[in-house]
C-alpha cells in the first residue's frame, strides 16, 4: 500500500467530542440556508469534488491492490467519483425543481397498478440519460396508502415541512465502496435536512482527507466534520450526547451491537426489547442476494451474454458488495440449464482472481467451503488471493443451509434448482423461494428472454413476480447493483423490518426525488444491451470508458458524447 492510500490513526475523544460540537453549533445555521444558497454549494461541490475525482480513483485502486491504469481502474471511476458527481447533480436539479414548482419533477408517467398501488418512472432522467442507457427504464413502487392525488405530498417533506430544531446525524462510513457513505451524507443534507458527523470506515479512511475537500464548501461552513476510527470510536460516537440520530451501512451484527450492545448480554436485550440505544437509526445492510432466470429458447450468443451478466455480478469488486449475486434460482426442467452453467464455469475460470482486501474474507470463505467441501473454485489462492467460489445443485428444502441464510461477502456464489411444470409455475415457486428462504430484502435480479414472455401464463406470472417479491430493488435483465447507481431511485431494503429483526435495515438512500414512501425501485433493461456494460468483467476499455463518464457528469454536453461512445464501443 502506497502514501496515497495509507493508513490514517484513529482519534481521540477530545478531537471528536470537539467535531461533534462544531457541527452541532452550525445545526440550526443549516436550516436557515435557502434553497438558492443550497442550490450555489451543490454547484461549487461539483467543481470541488471533481478536483479530486482522479486522486480519488488511483488512491481506492491502490487500496483494494487493484492496477489504476489497467481497464479494471474503470471499476473505482464508475463506483467512486461517477456516481458522487452524478448525485450532486441530480440534487442540484431537484432543488432547482422545488424553486420553481415547489417538489422534484417526475421525469416519467404516474400510474396507478390495478390493485391501487402507485407507480412512478424516475428514470431516464434526461435526454443524455435515455442516449446512454437506452432500452433502461425504473420506477419507483409507493408504499400502499399513496395516491396519484397525495404523491406530491410526499416529495421534499423537508422543505415544506421545516423543523425547528436542526439536527445531526453520524454517518459511518462503509468501506467496499467509495461512495457510499459521501452519497449517504448528501442524502442527510439536501434530503432530510441534518449535518453530518461523518466517521470513516477504516479500510478506506485514506479518503478522508480528499471527501473534506470534495466537500469543503459544506466543511468551510462548520456543517460538516469528518472524523476518523474503529468500533470504538463508532460507539463512542453512537453514544454520544451530541449526536441526535444515525445512519450505517454495513452489518446487521454492527447495528444490533449498537443499538442493545456486544456479547451475549445484547442478544438477551434484543429479545426482550430493552434497546440500549434509542436514536432514530437508519440503516443499509446486507442481502442474499438472489438471481432468477426465467427458463426461455436461448441461443449461443444469449448463453455467453448471460454467463458474463452473471458471473460480473459476483466478481465486481472481487465479490465484496451487498448486491453481488449469491444464490443463483434456474427451473430444474429448462433444458438450456446445463450450457449455461457451463457457461458460468468457463466465465469464472477467465476471470482473474483479486484480492481480498476486505476483512475477514478467508475466514468467510473457509466457513463455506467447511459446510460444501463439494464447492467449484476457479483460480489459485495465493497468499491476498482468493478464488472464485460456485456451490452447484443446493437443496431448496434445507432448513440450515448456510448460502440461504448468511451473506458470503466474498466472490462466492451458489446454485439452486427448483422443479416445475413450466415457466409460470417455476416463476411463482421462485418469488415464495426467495422471500421466505433467503435472508434478507435489499435486492433480486432476473433475467427474462423476451420470447418467453410471448406465453401468456408466463408473461403473467412474472408480472405477478415483480409484483410480490419483497425485496427494495426488483432489476430485470440487468445486475441490481446497477440501481444503486442511478440515484433517481430509492437505495434499501424492502419496508417491514425493525430492530428486532432488522436483516437488511430500514430507511432509503439516493432517492434525489424525495419520495418519503417508496416501497421499491423496479429496474427495467434489455435482455442484451449493446455496448457491452462497463460493469462485465471482459470489458477493456472500462478505465477510460468510467474517465470518461465521469467528466461527463460533472457538465453533461453534447459535445462529450462521441468520446464516450468511441470509448464504449472499443469494449
Amino acid at each position: 500500500m502506497t502514501a496515497t492510500a495509507a493508513p490514517i490513526a484513529a482519534q481521540k475523544h477530545e478531537t471528536l467530542d470537539q467535531a461533534v460540537a462544531e457541527v452541532r453549533s452550525h445545526r440550526d445555521e443549516w436550516l436557515e440556508v435557502s434553497i438558492r444558497e443550497r442550490i450555489a454549494l451543490l454547484e461549487e461541490m461539483i467543481n470541488t469534488f471533481s478536483d479530486v475525482a482522479e486522486e480519488w480513483t488511483q488512491a481506492s485502486c491502490e487500496g483494494e491492490g487493484i492496477p489504476a491504469q489497467e481497464s479494471l481502474g474503470g471499476e473505482e471511476w464508475l463506483v467512486g467519483p461517477y456516481l458522487v458527481l452524478r448525485n450532486l447533480r441530480l440534487l442540484r436539479q431537484a432543488l432547482s425543481d422545488i424553486l420553481e414548482t415547489g417538489r422534484p419533477r417526475i421525469p416519467g408517467p404516474v400510474k396507478t397498478r390495478p390493485d391501487g398501488q402507485v407507480v412512478a418512472q424516475v428514470f431516464p432522467a434526461s435526454f443524455f440519460d435515455r442516449l446512454l442507457y437506452s432500452g433502461v427504464t425504473a420506477e419507483i413502487w409507493m408504499e400502499p396508502g399513496v395516491t396519484r392525488e397525495n404523491l406530491a405530498d410526499t416529495q421534499a417533506i423537508a422543505y415544506r415541512q421545516p423543523v425547528q430544531n436542526g439536527i445531526v446525524a453520524l454517518v459511518l462510513g462503509a468501506g467496499n465502496v467509495s461512495s457510499i457513505g459521501p452519497t449517504d451524507a448528501l442524502y442527510k443534507f439536501f434530503v432530510e435536512n441534518q449535518v453530518v458527523v461523518y466517521k470513516m470506515h477504516p479500510l478506506n479512511a485514506y479518503l478522508g482527507p480528499m471527501i473534506e475537500r470534495g466537500f469543503g464548501p459544506l466543511v468551510e461552513r462548520g456543517f460538516l466534520r469528518v472524523v476518523y476510527g474503529g468500533a470504538a470510536e463508532g460507539a463512542y460516537l453512537c453514544e454520544h450526547h451530541g449526536i441526535d440520530e444515525i445512519h450505517i451501512t454495513g452489518s446487521h451484527h454492527t447495528v444490533e451491537a449498537i443499538v442493545f450492545g456486544p456479547g451475549e448480554d445484547g442478544r438477551k436485550r434484543r429479545e426482550q426489547r430493552r434497546p440500549r440505544l434509542e436514536k432514530r437509526i437508519t440503516a443499509e445492510l446486507g442481502n442474499v442476494s438472489p438471481l432468477i432466470v426465467v427458463p426461455g429458447p436461448w441461443t449461443d450468443g444469449d448463453i455467453a451474454y448471460q454467463a458474463e451478466n452473471i458471473a460480473s455480478s459476483l466478481t465486481n469488486n472481487a465479490g465484496f458488495n451487498c448486491n453481488a449475486t449469491r444464490v443463483l434460482i434456474l427451473h430444474e426442467g429448462w433444458n438450456q440449464r446445463r450450457e449455461l452453467l457451463a457457461a458460468l464455469r468457463k466465465t469464472l475460470k477467465s476471470a482473474p482472481t483479486r484480492p481480498a482486501y476486505y476483512p475477514g474474507a478467508e475466514d468467510r470463505f473457509d466457513a463455506f467451503l467447511e459446510r460444501h467441501g463439494e464447492m467449484e473454485t476457479f483460480g489459485r489462492r495465493t497468499d491476498g488471493n482468493l478464488p472464485w467460489g460456485f456451490i452447484p445443485g443446493l437443496d431448496p428444502e434445507a432448513e440450515d443451509e448456510i448460502c440461504f441464510r448468511t451473506e458470503a461477502f466474498c466472490g462466492l456464489t451458489g446454485e439452486t434448482e427448483l422443479p416445475a411444470k413450466d415457466a409460470a409455475e417455476f416463476l411463482d415457486r421462485a418469488v415464495e423461494f426467495a422471500n421466505e428462504k433467503l435472508w434478507g430484502t435489499l435486492n433480486i435480479t432476473l433475467i427474462v428472454h423476451p420470447a418467453s414472455l410471448w406465453d401468456a401464463s408466463t408473461r403473467s406470472a412474472f408480472g405477478r413476480a415483480i409484483a410480490n417479491l419483497r425485496y427494495g430493488t426488483v432489476a430485470i435483465n440487468h445486475w441490481a447493483g446497477v440501481n444503486f447507481g442511478m440515484m433517481t431511485t430509492s437505495w434499501g431494503a424492502f419496508p417491514g423490518h425493525d430492530l428486532y429483526d432488522i436483516e437488511s435495515g430500514f430507511g432509503v438512500v439516493h432517492n434525489t426525488l424525495m419520495f418519503a414512501k417508496p416501497q421499491k425501485s423496479v429496474l427495467r433493461a434489455p435482455f442484451k444491451t449493446f455496448p457491452k456494460p462497463p460493469w462485465f468483467l471482459s470489458h477493456g476499455n472500462a478505465r477510460n470508458l468510467g474517465e470518461t463518464l465521469t467528466d461527463f457528469e460533472t457538465e453533461p454536453s453534447v459535445f462529450k458524447l462521441p468520446r464516450i461512445f468511441w470509448h464504449a464501443l472499443r469494449s
